[in-house]
């Protein structure tokens, strides 16, 4: 970390005040109210185990990250599915949900990836990520796929169908107005009815039935995609409203995997996007905090972080897993590097009470930014 940022020594309750993505304010805050600072990483197989996960560890955390294409047995259904349960569980202990899905590729594909296909990401995935080795244009069309996507989310299509018997008036009102054409026409047609809609024996027709279908878009006021009628669905973490609809993008700015091939100049290039693109752009997956011009705000979430076994020196060293990813203390990532959010993947997700590991990670990492705010 070249600069010390003021960003570094400000608390998240002031970071919220003075920050211009909505996503990023609301993040803020929740950080400050659950005094978390802790993004679990949910690798796991099955969405029984990821839907078990985030409701045991729900409490402790702010972010849940996720890759829905490791997930064996994930419900594509936008209202009833994975997704949806995810986001119900994500109102009812307070977080966001982080689809790792690193797009990189030409903006058009990227643009479907995120909104359409299989997975419909942005419907559930408050936040996701990307790579731009493909080019700075991508992020511009992410940025605008999600614009579209915000648009047309905020408001309901209201279908009203009602079917009845005309009123005797409408009869009466028609018939004077063909009263002229019925003594022009001839008297009976091929059906035996005459043309004034009587049979051919004197007797007047009957309309059973007009059936009236209508359609009015009215707006939603709640940011909630899925609207479930299971009973509890609707709960929402006490002390701050659900998050805003609002969608979010973490440039991939760095990555903790030994021989890593992002540059400095690729760094910087992301960077550059993001500035480029504040109202969509939250910030980045780094190795350190890349503010440095004065009106950098942009929020740094770290994977890599692991502790050493319960007992042992709190800031020791801390082996890799053999498969390249090189791990650091949250000591290090939040106090040296100046990082906001530790990703946690393993370190919960492979012990025998992930709910009570999860909360050992919230309380060191929390230490640790008091630590460095104070």
């Amino acid at each position: 970390m070249s600069n010390r940022h003021p960003t570094l020594t400000t608390p998240f309750a002031e970071r919220a005040k003075q920050v211009t993505h909505p996503l990023n304010n609301y993040l803020f805050r929740l950080m400050e109210l659950k005094s978390s600072n802790l993004c679990l990483s949910a690798d796991v197989q099955t969405a029984r185990e990821l839907l078990y996960l985030a409701d045991k560890v729900g409490p402790s955390i702010v972010v849940f990250k996720t890759h829905y294409d490791l997930i064996s047995g994930w419900d594509y259904n936008p209202h009833t599915g994975t997704g949806a349960k995810l986001a119900v569980l994500a109102r009812k202990h307070g977080f966001l949900i982080f689809e790792d899905r690193k797009f990189v590729d030409i903006g058009k594909t990227v643009q479907m990836q995120y909104t359409a296909g299989t997975a419909r990401i942005i419907e559930w995935a408050h936040i996701t990520n990307a790579n731009i080795d493909a080019g700075k244009d991508m992020v511009r069309a992410l940025a605008e796929a999600a614009g579209k996507w915000k648009e047309r989310i905020h408001y309901n299509v209201n279908t009203s169908i009602t079917v009845g018997t005309p009123v005797s008036d409408q009869f009466d009102e028609a018939d004077e107005r063909s009263d002229e054409l019925r003594r022009l026409e001839p008297r009976e047609n091929s059906n035996g009815f005459q043309r004034d809609g009587r049979e051919a024996d004197g007797r007047k027709g009957s309309i059973v039935s007009i059936t009236t279908v209508t359609q009015s878009f009215e707006p939603v006021d709640s940011p909630r995609m899925a609207k479930n009628t299971n009973e509890g669905d609707d709960v929402v973490f006490p002390g701050i409203e659900e998050a805003p609809s609002d969608r979010g993008l973490l440039l991939l700015a760095q990555m903790s995997s030994k021989g890593c091939l992002m540059t400095k100049d690729y760094t910087q290039a992301c960077v550059e996007a993001a500035r480029e693109h504040r109202s969509f752009v939250m910030g980045f997956v780094s190795q350190e905090s890349l503010n440095t011009q004065p009106e950098d705000d942009f929020i740094h979430m770290t994977p890599g972080c692991k502790l050493p076994p319960a007992g042992e020196e709190e800031n020791g060293h801390v082996e890799g897993d053999g498969l390249g990813q090189q791990y650091n203390t949250p000591s290090k990532l939040i106090n040296i590097c100046g990082v906001d959010i530790v990703i946690v993947g393993r370190g919960i997700t492979e012990v025998g009470d992930p709910q009570s590991e999860a909360e050992r990670y919230r309380e060191k990492a929390w230490k640790a930014y008091l630590s460095r705010v104070g």
